[in-house]
């Protein structure tokens, strides 16, 4: 059973066992039930979804809100032994299961919200994704028992550096040249172009790239070739995952092949420019002599370090 269905499974027994309580007969009042569907219990039932959960600045996000709706809130608790326990399973040496191991977090640690309606991890950006499991972790690991701490050799003076992975060290890749296209009504850039009209485009949310992921995961299990160009833009020119299948993909792909070489050639590049999370390498600077270093962004102790202690002789007396 995956963990959002083991989810679902412990909060439709809570439900069984809170009507099943409601439900004996009171002297004076009769037989008294709440229904699941009934405003006490909805408002019961959303207070205590909220326990636990710190709002999460959506400006903080290294996409700023920039491609969000201007009504989403998002908020997070910290991890619990059942999502740590799903996560130690990970097969870190398959991408799809590390996929779904990082995405399950968000869906059960993250709320996700549009003008106080629930909303879904789904639509959330890709590119916000590291930043936001990362809050997960911090919260999930306040005393500092679970560092991540990358080392860096300085090329000037030799000295070894370490540096702490979390959300106040990371560093984004810069799109600046990009902000003259940014419309903030439609939350996406708009690149109107000399001869092949105009492209709205924007980052990819999770929804999308899961779809995606999936569709070339089935490709690849039935052997079957798959269009690797069109794949890689078409995030940036869908951004909706609710109804977005395999016959979408497939009515897009069409069009897509009757594109002119230059099209492309625009939409590849401009989708190259549009990275604004996180960079995979940061630049700091040295304990010892203050020169810049080079650290490329890593997991020491593996992605499952993320949530499992990758030391456990400091948790040892």
């Amino acid at each position: 059973m995956s963990i959002e269905k083991e989810k679902e499974q412990h909060y439709q027994d809570a439900i069984d066992q809170m009507e099943s309580e409601n439900s004996q007969t009171s002297t004076g009042l009769g037989r008294v039930q709440i229904g699941r569907n009934g405003e006490d219990f909805e408002e019961l039932r959303q207070i205590n979804e909220k326990i636990g959960y710190i709002p999460l600045l959506v400006s903080n996000l290294p996409s700023q809100g920039r491609f969000y709706r201007s009504d989403i809130s998002i908020s997070i608790r910290a991890a619990k032994v059942a999502e740590i326990r799903d996560f130690s399973t990970m097969d870190e040496n398959n991408l799809f299961d590390v996929d779904e191991k990082l995405n399950n977090i968000l869906a059960t640690c993250v709320r996700v919200e549009f003008a106080g309606r629930r909303g879904s991890y789904k639509d959330l950006l890709e590119e916000d994704r590291l930043f936001i499991i990362l809050s997960v972790r911090e919260l999930s690991f306040k005393t500092g028992e679970n560092k991540l701490v990358m080392k860096a050799n300085c090329r000037s003076c030799s000295h070894e550096n370490e540096y702490e992975l979390k959300t106040t060290t990371l560093q984004y890749y810069d799109s600046s040249e990009l902000q003259k296209y940014y419309d903030g009504d439609m939350k996406a850039f708009v690149f109107s172009t000399k001869t092949e009209g105009s492209v709205v485009m924007c980052p990819p949310t999770i929804g999308v790239m899961r779809i995606i992921t999936d569709f070339i995961k089935h490709k690849e299990e039935k052997k079957e070739k798959w269009d690797k160009s069109f794949l890689q833009i078409l995030p940036y020119l869908h951004r909706e995952w609710r109804g977005f299948d395999d016959k979408a993909i497939f009515q897009m792909n069409v069009e897509f092949n009757g594109w002119s070489e230059k099209k492309f050639s625009i939409v590849y590049r401009l989708a190259e420019k549009m990275r604004i999370g996180v960079k995979q390498e940061l630049n700091m600077l040295c304990a010892n002599c203050d020169a810049e270093v080079a650290v490329p962004v890593t997991f020491p102790g593996g992605v499952k370090s993320l949530f499992v202690v990758s030391d456990i002789f400091t948790e040892l007396l």
